[in-house]
């Protein structure tokens, strides 16, 4: 069987755990032996680990002089290569006018570079919805040049993505959904991002999510029919930690990590203040808040007004070897989001023998028994927990043998087994 799996990023370019998920999933698809995976992402760099996919990058496919078609168009449409630097549709309001319109005959112009091809930042800034459009045209030509048994597309980024290979190909759409706008907002949702992931859920033959509470969001947030939405859990990629990444600290105190975009959704503000309970209990311990986000100025800014900058430290982004530098010299790994899909980052602490604390609200809660579950907005039982692991050895040391038990069973392997068993359903009832 022949996947055309639709993504946004493939390590080692990687923003968080989507990226990771994405690998983790293909890599199990791989081991199987029976699927064959064309991964596309819109920019390919050139250094992504091609060993057990089949990885294009939208930006080196060419497009001029060919005919796309995309959802809403009753016929082909003539790609006309363009020299300018203008992008004709920057607007939210144009792009769904384009997208949504059902005009027979109508040229669409996109702008190429002198190779034919559409240009990506490959990122999530700029003007994404631009990028998303552009995405879904060329997934049309990919959708056209390629052969394959079903389409596989990767969070509210490649939904149209994968829409528009399913309105060319005809062949059964399967989206995963890794979180949406109700978790990354705090419930202020993007009205134009909520379109997108409402279409998706729509043209979908099936719905993957990545936990019981997504689940529960996509079927009444998004009024999606129960039946069509099967939860297959996240799992955590197997590392053999190098010689190189064992860190002595330099320092005899204990250290407390969060690991994460600094964001609403990942619950910073919590941390900080647990912190600040905990640090009037006990002074012999740092506080890491490894990450970056558009909260970091204002999690700066408390940490100052508690006065204790002294003991806290903030990285910026970690990535790679990293983040494993980080988690060998960490003692505990806090997770207190809010609304967490479900949180790759505390399988691979427990990985590297670190206690975890993680929110209830949080997908990874569902499967875990040998972590500390606390409610994000529950600062008191956070700092207990944190005051508890770092002053009992004995507690730290149940929590670090069985929870390294534990998460050695959550393997790829049977991720990719049960998304398998889900295009085998799609495709004999198709």
């Amino acid at each position: 069987m022949r996947v055309l799996m639709f993504g946004w990023e493939f390590p080692p370019h990687i923003s968080g755990g989507l990226g990771t998920a994405s690998y983790g999933l293909t890599k199990g698809m791989a081991s199987l032996g029976d699927l064959e995976v064309i991964f596309v992402v819109p920019k390919a760099w050139g250094d992504e680990d091609q060993s057990i996919v089949r990885l294009i990058g939208a930006n080196k496919v060419p497009v001029a002089f060919k005919k796309i078609y995309y959802k809403g168009v009753r016929q082909a449409v003539e790609k006309i290569e363009v020299s300018s630097k203008i992008v004709p549709y920057t607007e939210p309001e144009d792009f769904w006018k384009i997208t949504r319109s059902e005009i027979s005959g109508h040229r669409m112009i996109i702008e190429t570079n002198n190779k034919g091809m559409v240009d990506f930042s490959g990122r999530y800034e700029g003007n994404l919805l631009d990028e998303i459009y552009k995405y879904s045209v060329v997934a049309s030509v990919i959708a056209e040049e390629n052969d394959f048994d079903i389409i596989h597309a990767h969070d509210w980024l490649a939904y149209p993505a994968g829409i528009a290979a399913m309105e060319v190909s005809g062949k059964p759409l399967v989206i995963h959904v890794h979180a949406t706008d109700f978790d990354r907002s705090g419930g202020s949702v993007n009205p134009d991002v909520y379109r997108i992931e409402k279409n998706g859920m729509d043209a979908a033959s099936k719905i993957i999510t990545v936990s019981n509470l997504t689940r529960d969001i996509v079927i009444h947030k998004y009024n999606i029919d129960p039946c069509k939405v099967e939860t297959v859990y996240n799992a955590v990629e197997p590392v053999r930690i190098d010689d190189d990444v064992v860190v002595k600290k330099g320092f005899d105190e204990k250290v407390v990590t969060f690991l994460g975009r600094i964001t609403l959704q990942k619950g910073p503000e919590y941390f900080i203040e647990a912190a600040y309970k905990v640090l009037k209990a006990m002074d012999n311990v740092r506080f890491v808040m490894a990450g970056s986000g558009d909260m970091m100025e204002r999690m700066i800014r408390r940490a100052a007004s508690l006065n204790i900058v002294d003991r806290f430290h903030f990285t910026g982004f970690l990535k790679g070897k990293d983040v494993f530098t980080m988690l060998a010299m960490s003692d505990v790994y806090i997770m207190p989001s809010v609304s967490e899909p479900f949180g790759i980052s505390p399988l691979e602490a427990m990985q590297s023998s670190v206690p975890v604390i993680i929110s209830k609200q949080s997908g990874v809660a569902e499967i875990l028994t040998h972590a500390v579950k606390t409610d994000f907005w529950d600062i008191d039982a956070m700092a207990d927990a944190i005051y508890g692991i770092l002053n009992y050895p004995a507690l730290a040391s149940m929590f670090i043998k069985n929870g390294k038990e534990e998460v050695i069973r959550l393997k790829w392997d049977n991720s990719a087994r049960h998304v398998k068993d889900i295009y085998e359903r799609i495709i004999w009832h198709k």
